[in-house]
């Protein structure tokens, strides 16, 4: 089995191995195979690409992301700027549905709100903010819109987790569903198997909210 000196060793390789990520302001703490990052980064981009690289790593169960975004001296930008240019990126995005998602700056970090009819589109806004300068964070409260039917939402989320690469005889994920509400429980092999079962039940029409309660083993 893993320790957490190796799991801590494996994860700060890996960031070193990331070229979206200057690892050297960034520390690493393993315990019972929850990781935390620390430390601070000079884009909200390079936070989020450390996050997933750390979720990449083999013996992950777990991740607490707790690294600061310190912006240069040079790159900083007022408030109003900053609204200005994500209102810009958004209307000009054509994964983003028009004038669907309303944008709130303070101290540079951005609040989105508003209704989409996929998660790809929620998903999509929060990309396109994540790499704008000036940004220091983001909170996504854009919903999903609820759909009519979703009779056969759960069948169709296990249909398409059976389909998935990482499905063997050793998955075991379940999946309860009501209305629009999915949660997800069971146990995969690693951290990155836990996040592509929340994006497929989150890739089924109908689907409002996901509750990931799987464990990694």
């Amino acid at each position: 089995m893993q320790t957490d000196s190796q799991l801590k060793t494996d994860i700060l390789a890996e960031l070193r191995w990331e070229p979206s990520v200057t690892a050297a302001h960034i520390g690493v703490t393993a315990k019972d195979g929850v990781v935390t990052l620390t430390g601070h980064v000079a884009t909200y981009a390079e936070k989020r690409a450390a996050e997933t690289a750390a979720g990449r790593v083999k013996g992950v169960k777990g991740i607490a992301e707790e690294i600061e975004v310190k912006l240069p001296f040079d790159v900083k930008r007022g408030d109003d700027d900053v609204a200005l240019a994500t209102v810009q990126r958004l209307g000009w995005s054509s994964m983003v549905p028009h004038d669907a998602v309303k944008v709130k700056v303070e101290k540079g970090w951005v609040t989105l709100t508003g209704q989409v009819d996929w998660h790809y589109q929620k998903d999509a806004a929060v990309a396109e903010v994540r790499h704008m300068q000036g940004v220091v964070g983001v909170s996504d409260q854009v919903t999903v819109k609820p759909q009519v039917n979703v009779a056969t939402l759960g069948t169709d989320i296990t249909a398409a987790l059976h389909r998935s690469w990482f499905w063997d005889d050793d998955a075991h994920v379940t999946v309860a569903a009501s209305g629009g509400a999915v949660k997800l429980s069971g146990n995969v092999d690693s951290w990155h198997d836990r996040q592509v079962a929340a994006n497929t039940a989150w890739a089924a029409r109908g689907t409002t909210s996901v509750e990931n309660l799987i464990t990694v083993e």
